[in-house]
């Protein structure tokens, strides 16, 4: 048996379809406005879970990237620091070769003994060289001034810990050398981790001693020692490149997992606008209908009915 349809009946489901239209209306107006589809979890609980994740996954890459700069801008330092160390060491060389030679007055022998003083000064100076405020050459001891005595520089032990940057999960990379790596560990005699003869500011020192003598013999005694300290440089220098290649091949491999997860959020959260306009205009028409439909049906009063 059909139950009795009232007016009021006809009132309130008119009035339910016109508030779903023009809730409909509200969430396409919202979605062009915003440009987003989601713009609350209950317009898609699936597609806010990935879109999280997606945000979550670019802020890690953002930290990422600013760790890959950070590590090139201290490898591209370091490697200035190295080629400046090069220039100096062949510059002690020429000068060392010019002074082995018997035929020098000792007024030129120490002539050249005053400029290889300069250079060791200049040596000392790229030693305590710092970066952003920090001091390169000391290890995690970045606040210590690795050679602050350019007397006792030849028997100093700098910190022989590495500063790594985290450029990806579960990868790290080491940028920075330490002073003894790039300048020698002190000489035999020393108590040291590790000793070696060809130490820079040692093998300078006995330069210098052995020029201010006249002893020639022994200044050229040195240049096998600064041809091992040159030849470890290069190979430091060497390393230096590898690693900046490897930071510059993480750097393009964050910038294109950058690019994708920012396509992927775009798929997820972003609104088709020409599709949002075309579903807004239709239900905008609908919800205009409804208005006409119901204004003709709550229209009738309890006086058309006693007619």
């Amino acid at each position: 048996m059909l139950g009795r349809v009232t007016q009021g009946t006809i009132t309130n489901q008119l009035l339910r379809n016109i508030n779903r239209n023009m809730s409909q209306m509200q969430g396409l107006q919202e979605q062009l406005s915003t440009g987003m589809k989601i713009n609350r979890p209950s317009d898609d609980p699936v597609g806010i879970t990935y879109s999280l994740r997606y945000r979550s996954d670019l802020s890690l890459n953002e930290r990422y990237q600013e760790n890959v700069n950070s590590a090139a801008s201290w490898l591209d330092f370091n490697d200035t620091l190295l080629s400046q160390v090069g220039d100096v060491v062949k510059r002690v060389k020429e000068l060392a070769i010019q002074g082995s030679n018997d035929t020098n007055p000792n007024v030129a022998l120490d002539n050249i003994a005053a400029e290889i003083k300069q250079l060791k000064e200049q040596l000392v100076e790229i030693g305590n060289s710092q970066f952003k405020g920090k001091y390169v050459f000391n290890g995690q001891f970045t606040d210590e001034k690795p050679y602050d005595s350019l007397a006792n520089a030849a028997g100093k032990i700098t910190d022989d810990l590495g500063i790594e940057y985290m450029i990806s999960s579960g990868i790290s990379i080491k940028v920075n050398l330490t002073g003894n790596e790039v300048f020698g560990f002190p000489p035999t005699g020393v108590t040291a981790p590790q000793n070696e003869d060809d130490n820079l500011f040692n093998v300078l020192d006995q330069i210098i001693s052995n020029l201010e003598s006249g002893n020639t013999s022994a200044v050229s005694d040195q240049l096998p020692l600064l041809d091992s300290r040159m030849d470890k440089i290069l190979t430091q220098r060497a390393e230096l490149g590898a690693r900046v290649n490897r930071v510059e091949l993480m750097e393009q491999r964050l910038q294109d997992l950058n690019l994708n997860l920012t396509t992927l959020q775009s798929k997820t959260e972003d609104a088709e606008i020409e599709d949002v306009l075309i579903k807004a205009k239709v239900n905008e028409t609908i919800y205009q209908a409804s208005l006409s439909v119901g204004a003709k049906v709550i229209q009738p009063s309890l006086v058309d009915f006693l007619r």
